[in-house]
């Protein structure tokens, strides 16, 4: 980039023509701008100098935003963000260092790159994952830039990046992590309302049935073989107390309390298994 530097001899005055080659349009001569807000206290005065200044600098700020428009990002909120950044780089310039130029533009490319890599991001991921996944965007559109040209492969962008296979698969993969969907985003161009939510599951009740069998699995195990039988005949065949009673020759209610001490016993060795705290149980009373 072209910045305005000096580069007549000593003692020899910069002519307009001279200065103005060295500029891009969007650079205006603002060094008297700073040298007067440098020596202004902090008041209405110097603030309207600081606005007269991000004024006159603001189509550079949006030249520097417009390198970054085919990232997924709005060019108004990127014009804002460079915004941002021009202001930091006016309040931070000291104008005995140097041209204006050459301090802003790496601030405002900063600002703007921060923006993507803390804010875009639908998940906090780590910064190497972020530059793998740009240096593979870039290494994409480099090698397809040609009309015709196939869909380079893994090998193809490490051989151009430099970068590993695994590397390249790591950015693969970080470029479909980029941003979020809603998950009221419409799936089709029809005007049936179908979205992304329309695709998703419900809560099948069923799991918690399926859980509660196996943990309950451990405490059956442990009980005698005739509590068993009789809960198995009760929950499994659907059997009455009255029929189990009949085919093991024992009264009803001691059906009864069997099934209701043996349901205790296996509750019991289930909630030991969930909180950690197994129960060891004892033997059955029986008949």
């Amino acid at each position: 980039m072209l910045i305005e530097t000096p580069t007549n001899r000593p003692g020899t005055p910069e002519t307009p023509t001279t200065a103005s080659r060295r500029r891009h349009d969007d650079a205006p001569d603002t060094a008297a701008l700073f040298a007067r807000m440098a020596e202004l206290e902090e008041g209405p005065e110097r603030e309207a100098v600081r606005d007269e200044l991000v004024t006159l600098w603001l189509p550079m700020a949006h030249r520097i935003a417009g390198r970054f428009r085919d990232r997924g990002e709005s060019i108004e909120d990127l014009r804002q963000v460079a915004a941002l950044g021009l202001v930091k780089a006016i309040d931070r310039f000291d104008p005995s260092r140097g041209a204006f130029e050459s301090y802003a533009v790496p601030t405002i490319t900063g600002e703007v790159k921060r923006h993507f890599r803390d804010r875009m991001w639908a998940l906090r991921v780590p910064r190497r994952v972020q530059e793998l996944r740009n240096k593979v965007r870039v290494a994409r559109r480099e090698l397809t830039q040609n009309p015709g040209s196939p869909e380079p492969s893994v090998a193809d962008i490490a051989t151009h990046t430099g970068l590993t296979e695994e590397e390249v698969s790591a950015g693969l993969e970080a470029l479909d992590s980029f941003s979020t969907l809603s998950l009221d985003a419409e799936l089709s161009a029809d005007d049936d309302g179908y979205s992304l939510a329309d695709t998703l599951g419900a809560a099948d009740s069923s799991f918690d049935t399926v859980v509660d069998r196996e943990s309950a699995k451990e405490g059956l195990r442990r009980l005698p073989e005739r509590e068993r039988a009789i809960l198995y005949m009760r929950f499994f065949e659907d059997m009455t107390q009255s029929r189990i009673a009949d085919r093991l020759g024992i009264s009803q209610m001691h059906v009864s309390r069997l099934i209701s001490r043996s349901c205790a016993r296996v509750r019991d060795e289930v909630l030991g298994q969930r909180t950690g705290n197994r129960g060891t149980g004892g033997t059955s009373t029986t008949a």
